[in-house]
């Protein structure tokens, strides 16, 4: 435990990210940890039917590729390791690493954490695992490990562990595990924090953004930045936009902390270097999540090329055409969608052109089988003009279904296996509190207008957007102090709800950040059953955000 700031950093946001991050990382400047996140609930999904088809796989295989030419580079500048690559098998993945050290003459000690998989308390589905806090990490790096693997842990624990490890901060130290959890929740998705997926992208050179890391301080506080002369931008707005990204009201909860989102305070520091303060914490909530996943059945898609004139006429047809099809097939859920990508009077082909998609999904692979897809195509001849459609008829494919429920700290072993193979077991915590809503906050006082201009929203907020489970959220912020006080009373329930008719039958919650100048509102069941459901066109919600920008609303000139 030491005093000394820590430099954590990321080299992964998702299982298929950047494979040269590591390297970049090792290579570009100086960095005490790196940690790499592989999770997201469809990857413990995929894992899942791998582990059905191998009981020795249900690890990111990816991972093991990346450390081929740079578990060298990380003992020479004497960088340790901590990934969820894990996934279902973090005891299996060690041993890999442990080969492959082995196999390159690399001193390396390998320690894992378990305890999260609870499938077999829930059967019928693939994958049933607890989420996981820091403090198996913590076990292991204090014990001298140098790369640690875990499975089901939450995201940000993958930095508050190695943060307590470095500061002997223990259960109680709320209000620095809380800033450790930010940190990690801006370093999870990578190069999000760094200009990628940005509402402003246009605001530095995103092409090629370099990974995040952040200097942690012994107080939990923090700063995010990236290695000097990599690509992409380090502002308030880019870690606004993460820290609200996948998030919900003002207390963030986890297993080791729940922090209090309605306590940072954001400053730019100098050039790609943005301080984060003041963060509190509270005891972490009574229970532990556990994300359930299982094959929900089988779905078949066929989209339609409506192309020029009378696009609603040919729609109406061809929905005519396959009612008998449908009928007699009788799968579960039927949905048709029509997505006017026409323009008039269009100069290529393809910008005349609509799309009218047709889902269905069954319990039964046959019901939305070849069969059905096939009289899809036998209307080709037969139907409207122009008739086409993306991609020939194929076999129904399973998808998958995201649910949670909760269970006490105590019905999970979670233990840190270290590198020489002691096995510690990591106690619940004992302080913890339920979850409770924080009032509305105190709002800044409406602008004064005197003159509007009917513009998109986009002008004047940014804005990011994510799922859990089968909710999303949006969050909403302003650029300015002007732009707050009137986005803070101009965009409520009512307002969103004018602005998104996909959520207008849907329940909507609004949380206020006025520290963010910012706004977060939870959409409820608009994903359906998850990601891995494919309930809609856009199943993680990555572009609702976006959608929203560019609705239009009377905007104060002033603003403008």
């Amino acid at each position: 435990m030491t005093a000394a700031p820590l430099r954590v950093g990321n080299f992964s946001g998702f299982y298929g990210d950047r494979s040269s991050a590591l390297r970049e990382m090792l290579t570009g400047g100086e960095v005490d940890v790196l940690t790499g996140d592989y999770l997201a609930e469809l990857t413990m999904l995929i894992l899942g039917r791998d582990r059905l088809k191998d009981p020795g796989a249900g690890y990111a295989r990816t991972f093991a590729r990346q450390l081929e030419d740079t578990l060298g580079l990380a003992h020479e500048h004497g960088v340790r390791i901590v990934t969820n690559a894990g996934g279902l098998n973090p005891a299996g993945l060690a041993d890999k690493v442990r080969e492959l050290a082995e196999r390159l003459g690399i001193p390396v000690r390998v320690a894992h954490v378990e305890g999260d998989d609870l499938t077999a308390a829930y059967p019928g589905t693939l994958a049933a695992h607890a989420y996981l806090g820091g403090f198996g990490i913590a076990e292991c790096l204090r014990a001298g490990a140098d790369v640690v693997i875990t499975g089901r842990v939450t995201d940000a624990a993958l930095v508050t562990g190695p943060a307590a490890a470095h500061f002997g901060w223990g259960p109680g130290d709320h209000d620095q595990l809380a800033g450790a959890v930010v940190a990690g929740h801006l370093l999870e998705c990578g190069t999000q924090v760094t200009g990628g997926n940005y509402a402003f992208f246009q605001d530095g050179d995103v092409r090629r953004p370099g990974f995040p890391l952040a200097e942690i301080h012994a107080d939990g506080s923090s700063t995010v930045t990236k290695h000097p002369g990599t690509g992409g931008f380090v502002d308030t707005g880019t870690v606004t936009a993460q820290l609200l990204y996948e998030t919900g009201g003002a207390r963030y909860a986890g297993p080791d902390v729940t922090a209090r989102l309605d306590t940072v305070r954001l400053r730019q520091d100098g050039p790609d270097r943005v301080r984060i303060e003041g963060v509190r914490g509270e005891a972490p909530p009574p229970t532990l999540k556990v994300g359930l996943n299982r094959l929900g059945g089988f779905r078949n898609e066929v989209a339609f090329v409506l192309t020029g004139l009378d696009i609603e006429a040919k729609a109406e047809l061809v929905r005519d055409q396959m009612d008998a099809a449908l009928a007699k097939a009788a799968p579960d859920e039927v949905r048709w969608e029509l997505a006017r990508t026409d323009r008039a009077d269009a100069d290529t082909e393809e910008t005349a052109s609509a799309l009218l998609r047709l889902v269905v999904r069954d319990a039964d692979p046959e019901v939305v089988g070849r069969g059905l897809s096939g009289a899809a195509i036998e209307l080709a001849l037969a139907s409207y003009p122009g008739f086409h459609v993306l991609a020939p008829p194929g076999k129904g494919s399973p998808y998958g279904v995201f649910d949670h429920v909760a269970v006490p700290h105590g019905a999970v072993d979670h233990v840190a296996v270290l590198h020489d193979g002691r096995r510690i077991k990591v106690a619940a915590p004992q302080d913890t509190l339920p979850l409770a809503e924080v009032p509305e906050p105190e709002l800044p006082q409406p602008l004064p207008v005197a003159r509007t201009r009917r513009a998109p929203l986009g002008h004047v907020a940014g804005a990011r957007s994510g799922d859990k489970g089968g909710d999303a959220n949006v969050g909403v912020w302003a650029r300015s102090a002007d732009a707050w006080r009137w986005l803070a009373h101009e965009l409520t329930v009512e307002r969103f709800r004018e602005l998104l008719p996909e959520a207008r039958d849907l329940p909507v919650t609004r949380h206020a950040l006025p520290h963010l100048r910012a706004l977060n509102f939870v959409v409820t069941g608009v994903l359906g059953a998850g990601v891995a459901a494919q309930h809609r066109f856009d199943p993680q919600a990555k572009a609702l955000g976006e959608w929203l920008r560019s609705r239009h609303l009377d905007i104060p000139e002033d603003l403008l």
